[in-house]
């Protein structure tokens, strides 16, 4: 008799059983994950079946699953389907089989099955390197090289990212923190001299096995048998500093990798040992610590997949048993867990900038993967489609527009997200991401040494890549771009006009996710931000200083320092307890453009249950009417009387005036005016600084402007507020009036001659 089989139900952090009868399948052949039967050990079968029966003759069968998730090696006909799952003993005998369910699949979609274990390598040449330039390839790119240095991008490469290396003295080792107690500017100093030892290791070998230059080489082998001499136990363990144990990681893996041929064997077998034990420190992390296939959403563990598994395994594919396991287990999440952050929509929950580090090493990791194995990822939806995720919420000429933690926040659009959105511009010939390249590349040119750039990339390495392995995509200016974006895989919504040309560019942007404020996502459900002609006004206010600072806990992630609301001066939740970050969640319920408006609505009821139980409900809409101003209908429904603080923030002072608000900035202004409160008129206030944060971690920065408009305490509360940004200088208004005949309230706004109504249903 078959022992029964564990199936727990799945929380708010967990994996999900999937598909399910409703499940939406994306790409064929579907993904499979459950809930693991056991915390170790085991392993799962799975049958798939177009007989709910499972009648032999129907059904597949795949065995030895090592994890909860797995994709199949075939696609499968259009039609209907079953599944189930059994865990497999160590002894060989299996459980009971589990709950079966059922899917679809629909034609057309796109097909991206992943090879099975026993033949996902056979593409694979056990000859180095294997990191990027394959070994058969290599004398190829050597011929180039030495016809167009430039139009290959060497040139740029070996004078600005290797010959420096050559005469650079040896990076000692990190010490400890003081005290071993973390000091922000000690670990972003530590991890930065990690990304050195890489910029140093992996150039100085690539360049010298390409110019077969023995004095290059020489230096490499220095670098690199440096690098190894380090205690992995040390300072830069995984442990103590994960973004310096990534990065010497990876600077092990290429230097190994490219100068393999170079090393004696005792050398080999010195680097490849402190190699192997700084990519299991992290294997274990991800796999047995941080479970990333049971509770996905660990962004450092997600990213040390690419950053350290996918190099590192490459590398020692063949020469470590553990390392095809390692690998697999990358390969396997990458196909069908990936991305725990979006979906077919290309959305990222964690913003743009994270969308930036992330799709940094995705992109290069997927490269190695494309190039080794004849895997090809980027068949995937998700990365068809991710580029519009910066392009619509990031645009080239925005400054503090966009949601999340943002290392750059404040500074033009970072650098590499355009090299990131080239990335993908290569793999899918669209000309709107290589207009967005071009853009970042003319609107912030020299920010190389940055150090959210030069700790993290190295952009000549980055060129000379693309260029050996991309073709050339023509830019597309987006005048044709989506009046309303929808990501509704995470819940964001992006309103433009005029994209294409930054004086007249308008974008709002709004958010309400299911991710709530887990990892990087912040309190702020049915937030929005508004830059406008050249201008932020609604802003994404504070600085960036480090994670869990004052600043990021007290400020930046808390509700208060975003362009929402309060109830009874609380916010959403944004602590540090994960299960309620993944409870304070937002929907957005629709979004459409149609004839000259772009509405958006959503519900933040959940976001505010923590801290105020007593809610009812909370739904804000955005109207942007005519590409010229934009309207706000909040409603608020309590359990008992509360008052409603409505937030915004903005970088210059304000001239309150009665019901209304003037932002005088440089290059635009916008008047906001509160043309209706169900509890009688607003009290106006604003003040600035950082309430609760420490003055030193923002000393020598402007501050920033705050305002609250406050109701009277009431159980049901109506707002609108009417926003009309426009050039400096100009003197343009939007008039209104307002009928309250009935049952609801209807306010008419009148444009240019165009009128447009807005229904707001009466509190009772």
């Amino acid at each position: 008799m078959a022992t029964p089989l564990f199936q727990p139900h799945n929380g708010v952090l967990d994996v999900a059983y999937a598909p399910e009868e409703h499940t939406e399948i994306a790409e064929n052949p579907p993904r499979f994950t459950w809930m693991p039967a056991v915390l170790e050990g085991g392993a799962y079968r799975l049958q798939l079946s177009a007989d709910p029966g499972f009648a032999p003759e129907t059904t597949r069968e795949y065995a030895g699953i090592p994890y909860n998730l797995f994709t199949p090696d075939e696609v499968l006909a259009p039609g209907g389907y079953y599944w189930r799952y059994a865990l497999v003993a160590e002894d060989g005998s299996f459980s009971e089989w589990s709950k079966i369910r059922a899917f679809t699949v629909a034609p057309g979609v796109p097909e991206t099955p992943l090879p099975a274990r026993d033949s996902r390598y056979t593409a694979a040449a056990a000859a180095h390197p294997r990191l990027w330039l394959q070994a058969e390839e290599l004398p190829r790119f050597r011929d180039a090289v030495k016809r167009d240095p430039e139009s290959t991008g060497w040139a740029g490469f070996l004078a600005e990212a290797v010959l420096p290396w050559a005469e650079r003295p040896l990076i000692a080792e990190p010490q400890p923190y003081p005290g071993n107690k973390r000091v922000a500017s000690l670990w972003r100093q530590m991890y930065i001299d990690c990304q050195e030892m890489l910029y140093a290791i992996r150039h100085l070998a690539v360049a010298g096995v390409v110019l077969e230059d023995a004095e290059l080489i020489a230096k490499a082998k220095a670098w690199l048998l440096h690098a190894a001499s380090w205690n992995p136990d040390g300072p830069t363990h995984r442990d103590y500093n994960d973004e310096a144990a990534f990065r010497m990681a990876g600077a092990l893996a290429w230097g190994y990798d490219w100068l393999y041929g170079e090393l004696t064997g005792e050398e080999r077998v010195f680097v490849r040992r402190v190699l192997l034990e700084r990519t299991r420190q992290v294997a274990f992390h991800v796999i047995e610590r941080s479970r990333i296939h049971h509770v996905p959403y660990d962004s450092h563990a997600v990213r040390s997949l690419s950053s350290v598994l996918i190099p590192c395994c490459t590398a020692m594919l063949g020469e470590e048993e553990e390392a095809r396991d390692w690998l697999d287990y990358a390969l396997e999440y990458f196909s069908a867990m990936y991305t725990p952050w979006g979906g077919k929509d290309g959305g990222w929950a964690e913003g743009a900038m994270y969308w930036t580090t992330q799709m940094a090493f995705v992109t290069e990791a997927l490269n190695l993967v494309r190039k080794y194995t004849g895997i090809n990822f980027y068949d995937r939806p998700f990365f068809r489609k991710t580029g519009d995720f910066p392009l619509y919420t990031l645009s080239p000429d925005t400054l503090r527009a966009s949601f999340c933690d943002q290392s750059s926040l404040g500074d033009p659009v970072n650098l590499k997200t355009g090299f990131n959105i080239r990335q993908f511009a290569g793999v899918t010939g669209n000309g709107l991401y290589q207009w967005y390249y071009e853009q970042t590349r003319e609107l912030n040119p020299d920010s190389q040494m940055i150090f959210y750039n030069y700790g993290w990339w190295d952009f000549r390495f980055d060129e000379m890549v693309y260029r050996w392995d991309y073709p050339q995509v023509e830019a597309v200016a987006p005048l044709a771009a989506e009046p309303v974006k929808w990501f509704q895989d995470v819940g964001w919504v992006a309103m433009h006009h005029r994209m294409d040309d930054p004086t007249e560019h308008i974008m709002l942007l709004a958010k309400s996710s299911r991710y709530g404020s887990v990892s990087h996502s912040h309190g702020d459900q049915n937030a929005f931000l508004l830059h406008a002609y050249g201008e932020p006004l609604a802003i994404e206010s504070g600085y960036y200083v480090a994670f869990n600072s004052t600043m990021h806990m007290q400020w930046r992630k808390a509700t208060r320092s975003k362009n929402v609301i309060l109830i009874d001066g609380q916010g959403q939740y944004a602590g540090t307890d994960k299960t309620k970050n993944m409870a304070a969640t937002g929907t957005v319920l629709e979004a459409w453009h149609r004839d000259g408006v772009s509405f958006t609505s959503m519900d933040a009821t959940e976001a505010y249950r923590e801290h105020v139980p007593y809610i009812r409900r909370y739904t804000r809409e955005y109207y942007l009417m005519d590409s010229a101003y934009v309207v706000i209908v909040d409603a608020v429904d309590l359990a008992q009387p509360g008052q409603v603080d409505w937030l915004f923030h903005t970088l210059y002072p304000m001239t309150l005036k009665g019901q209304t608000f003037l932002v005088n900035g440089v290059k635009a202004q916008m008047e906001g005016r509160f043309v209706y409160s169900s509890s009688g008129d607003l009290v106006l206030s604003q003040e600035s600084g950082f309430g609760g944060v420490d003055p030193a971690e923002w000393e020598g920065q402007p501050p920033h402007w705050h305002l609250a408009a406050s109701t009277r305490e009431a159980a049901s509360h109506r707002m609108v507020t009417l926003l009309t940004p426009r050039k400096a200088g100009m003197q343009d208004y939007v008039s209104y009036f307002m009928d309250d005949q009935g049952h609801g309230v209807h306010l008419y706004f009148t444009y240019q001659g165009v009128s447009r109504r807005v229904e707001v249903a009466k509190p009772y």
